[in-house]
């Protein structure tokens, strides 16, 4: 089995202890800047204004003590209140401030700056030579240190998975993923393979089996038996080729990302259990690559998946909602009292909302307000799209029961959810996060590159549910 490496103690070193000296970093309001520029020291009064230093939204000034150093940083909010305000802006801080240590003034909320810092201050150098120091910041009063550190580190480690290239991350390293994630708080690991994944799993099996690389079902369990049963199960595929309806050039270059449902579903997962929410956690991850040599499964093939219904393939590019359904129909039988899975699944949920905001699909609407207001308070966002039923008659077979893809070119983000719906037909409160995975642009503590994004918006749900640290 591969091996993964754990980098997040070098590039997330977490918050200083509150109290440590550091530098003053003064979060500024437009409407604040009047006073605060009154009750600067007038040589730095006067250098603010000699650099032209605005407290517009990201702005920046470094203002010298007496004897020429670093005294005091400015950095604009613009307006807190503004629709737009986003609300991580201090993520930026990491990229702009030499290396020193600092604390913050004025954040309108502390425990977002912070996180935002450290979320920003992310970097993935596995394969850079050389280290950068980065700035590092003193815990904020009233902000718990340890639980931003914790999202913060939970965060790291699954954006390190979904940038590690799949040379290096196939499925025996994202078992081995999950293996550390268990070996961290304590949870039990069984894994799936082989024949015994060709029997028991068999859209899992038949969708790995083009790829050397051994496909398998990886089956995490933690905390006690009688506790609210939560399952998380996230769409592994660490590359995706498209299979033998391969994908173009460009189509298959940020396929490395194609398990970021996985790396989603490990983060919150992380977060749950190092939080110790009194909950039953059950994670499950089918990892597979889908390849392209004489095992692939073919266009035109009826594969019989575990709940029994048989599937004729219309695309082997739409491999990833066949993993999910094994996987759904394994988590289905022990009905959970909420199920959540996790898939950069579709390129029609892209195009409708775009590659910050995954799709949410849920018949639960209870359910459904309460995701989207956990969203809004991790700043981790989602947006539902319906579950039209007359759809499904889009994926009709003339020789299977279903098929896995739709027969025309609409409403492919819907069809897809009303596919995986059908695997998991006893659990009601059910939800479909169909994310990106990536953010394709630098934003306030969103790198380019590797995201997981609703790991965030889960654990903020299931804190809110059921308590916790």
């Amino acid at each position: 089995m591969g091996e993964t490496q754990d980098h997040t103690h070098d590039i997330m070193p977490g918050l200083l202890p509150a109290g440590t000296p550091g530098v003053p970093v003064t979060l500024v309001s437009a409407a604040d800047w009047a006073a605060l520029e009154a009750g600067l020291e007038p040589p730095q009064r006067a250098f603010a204004a000699a650099t032209g230093f605005a407290p517009k939204a990201g702005r920046l000034a470094l203002l010298p003590d007496a004897e020429g150093g670093l005294g005091r940083v400015l950095f604009g909010l613009g307006d807190p209140q503004a629709p737009a305000y986003d609300r991580l802006l201090a993520g930026k801080l990491p990229g702009l401030l030499p290396p020193g240590t600092y604390r913050l003034e004025g954040a309108p909320a502390p425990h977002e700056a912070a996180l935002a810092w450290l979320m920003g201050a992310y970097a993935f150098r596995r394969y850079r030579s050389g280290g950068t120091e980065t700035p590092r910041l003193v815990a904020p009063d009233a902000v718990d240190a340890d639980a931003v550190g914790r999202i913060a580190a939970a965060v790291a480690r699954g954006r390190d998975l979904v940038n590690t290239p799949a040379n290096d991350l196939g499925p025996a390293e994202i078992e081995a993923a999950v293996r550390a994630l268990a070996a961290r708080h304590g949870a039990q690991v069984s894994v799936t393979l082989g024949e015994d994944l060709a029997r028991d799993f068999p859209l899992v099996h038949a969708v790995g089996a083009g790829s050397p690389r051994a496909p398998r079902l990886i089956d995490l369990t933690w905390g006690p038996e009688t506790a609210p049963r939560v399952t998380l199960v996230g769409k592994g595929v660490a590359f995706d080729t498209g299979g033998l309806d391969i994908k173009p050039s460009a189509a298959m270059l940020l396929m490395k990302k194609d398990m970021g449902g996985a790396a989603a579903a490990i983060a919150a997962a992380d977060m749950v259990m190092g939080a110790g929410l009194p909950v039953r956690l059950r994670l499950i991850v089918p990892a597979v690559e889908n390849a392209v040599s004489g095992e692939a499964f073919r266009p035109g093939d009826v594969l019989r998946s575990r709940a029994g219904l048989t599937v004729e393939i219309g695309n082997t590019d739409a491999e990833g909602r066949l993993i999910l359904a094994d996987a759904l129909a394994l988590a289905d039988a022990e009905e959970p009292d909420l199920l959540i899975d996790f898939a950069t699944l579709t390129g029609a949920a892209r195009v409708a909302l775009g590659p910050d905001l995954p799709a949410l699909f849920t018949e639960d609407d209870a359910l459904a307000e309460a995701i989207a207001a956990a969203g809004r308070a991790a700043i981790d966002p989602v947006w539902r799209l319906p579950l039209h039923p007359p759809y499904a008659s889009l994926l009709d077979s003339k020789v299977a029961d279903l098929n896995n893809v739709s027969g025309g070119p609409f409403a492919g983000a819907i069809t897809a959810a009303l596919f995986l719906r059908r695997f998991a037909p006893r659990t009601r409160a059910h939800a479909h996060l169909d994310l990106y995975g990536w953010n394709p642009s630098t934003k306030p503590g969103r790198p380019e590159g590797g995201e997981v994004q609703t790991a965030r918006l889960v654990y903020a749900l299931l804190k809110g549910r059921y308590g916790g640290l």
